[in-house]
């Protein structure tokens, strides 16, 4: 079976294994979850809060080790590594912060004599599967306001980066977490799928791609569990043609590139108004040179590998797709030669067409399509001419304009001259295969909550 491992995207060295742990151990975990359950949901939320909010504090002392090991892992830049972290402790600290506020019993006004109100309760242990781009921020967004609310976490992650999943629990049993609330498990799909059929297990949540949400939801489906989905995106990012080109191009590069590219909710497909449509297009190539392949580890480095060669090759065959298909490359188009490690060139697509992988699927790495189109209405026509629902940005100088585009996205975030950034006081989520549920802000405490109705006539 295959083993969790770290290896170096930047060299190619592995570095690092662990086993898949046995069917015995997957059932045990279960047991102490579900025993954790039974006092921990007993436990004075600010005892709760006093937790994360230790968590928070341990992130920002021990930053630099928290991001070596993302950048050891998936090859992360120093500079976004110490971005992430700091935004898990901002996650924590929020949660800490507002939990007793969001399990507060809310009135109900209604019809007839007595009163009513809804009360906030935990359901019980939930199991989290997470992926390898953003290894503790995904995390964070789950069990901070889980633990808060007095759920138990099993977390299994990504293969590819083990040392970031055990650092997790190991800060959390720092933080005074007791035993058995947060466990980190090295499971295989097999186990994971017993796991939820488990009664006391009762809720999944996934950030992932399609496929691994689809057999997921399935198996929850099944067994009537509470899931929640977070999958890909291919976000649109409109210029409008009284937008400020400079910003537009400038955000389009950050957008696109930052973490090489590999976010769900990164833009992906620039649709770009006839009018300004050549001077976009020769600001966003000049933007993107800064984006040069570099050691992530050095501080200056902005544009590090890949995550691993899986990753770049899956790139890499949309990007080729395209290509012998007639797409133009207008900058970058495959692997950085001479590399040992997974670099992959920084590269925007024109000409993309229906027949190419490229115009339906999510590339997911350093790699953008541009289009050409003759107005707003068309604009909004393709943006919503995707599979995908996820996040969107509009770049225009007129507030009641973006405005009126932001309504007709089919999307479940919308940016308005900017591209997206995630906060712990904003909600993350999308629509149509994007997934289901939200994160984040009150709405992500929400997910895992019984909404326990109390009626006095």
């Amino acid at each position: 079976m295959a083993k969790y491992a770290t290896t170096n995207p930047a060299t190619g060295e592995r570095v690092a294994e662990f086993d898949v742990i046995s069917d015995a151990q997957a059932r045990l975990i279960v047991d102490q979850s579900s025993a954790a359950y039974s006092s921990w949901k007993k436990t004075d939320v600010a005892q709760r809060t006093a937790v994360l909010r230790r968590m928070a504090e341990l992130h920002r002392e021990r930053a630099s080790e928290l991001a070596a090991i993302l950048t050891l892992e998936m090859g992360k830049t120093t500079t976004q590594a110490l971005g992430e972290v700091a935004l898990v402790a901002n996650i924590y600290e929020y949660y800490a912060d507002r939990a007793a506020e969001f399990m507060a019993d809310e009135p109900l006004t209604i019809a007839g004599s007595g009163s009513a109100y809804v009360r906030t309760e935990p359901v019980g242990a939930l199991i989290g599967i997470m992926p390898w781009n953003y290894p503790y921020y995904q995390v964070a967004r789950f069990a901070g306001p889980n633990i808060a609310l007095g759920n138990t976490i099993i977390l299994k992650h990504a293969r590819n980066c083990p040392q970031s999943a055990l650092i997790i629990e190991k800060l959390f049993a720092e933080a005074g977490l007791p035993e058995g609330v947060y466990i980190n498990a090295f499971a295989s799909a097999a186990q994971i799928s017993e796991m939820i059929a488990d009664p006391r297990v009762q809720g999944i949540s996934l950030t992932g791609s399609e496929r691994a949400g689809s057999a997921v939801g399935e198996v929850a489906g099944r067994h009537m569990k509470k899931y929640v989905l977070e999958l890909g995106g291919s976000d649109p990012f409109i210029v409008l043609d009284d937008a400020d080109i400079d910003v537009a191009a400038t955000s389009a590069a950050t957008g696109r590139f930052g973490n090489c590219g590999q976010a769900c909710t990164a833009s992906k497909r620039f649709i770009v108004l006839d009018a300004v449509y050549d001077e976009f297009v020769a600001k966003f190539v000049e933007a993107t040179k800064v984006f040069a392949p570099g050691d992530p580890a050095q501080k200056e480095t902005r544009f590090g590998p890949m995550s691993s060669m899986e990753a770049l090759r899956d790139l890499d065959e949309l990007v080729q797709d395209a290509v012998s298909k007639g797409a133009t490359v207008l900058t970058g188009g495959g692997r950085v030669e001479d590399s040992l490690g997974s670099y992959y060139e920084a590269t925007l697509l024109t000409d993309v067409n229906p027949g190419m992988r490229a115009y339906k699927e999510e590339l997911f790495g350093p790699a953008g399509v541009i289009y050409r189109v003759k107005d707003e209405a068309e604009a909004i026509e393709l943006a919503n001419n995707s599979p995908f629902g996820l996040s969107s940005s509009i770049f225009t100088l007129d507030n009641a304009r973006a405005e009126r585009v932001a309504t007709q996205l089919e999307a479940g975030m919308v940016w308005i001259n900017s591209t997206s950034a995630s906060a712990p006081d904003l909600p993350f989520g999308g629509v149509k295969a994007s997934g289901v549920g939200r994160e984040l802000a009150k709405f992500g405490f929400n997910e895992f909550a019984n909404k326990k109705l109390v009626r006095t006539p």
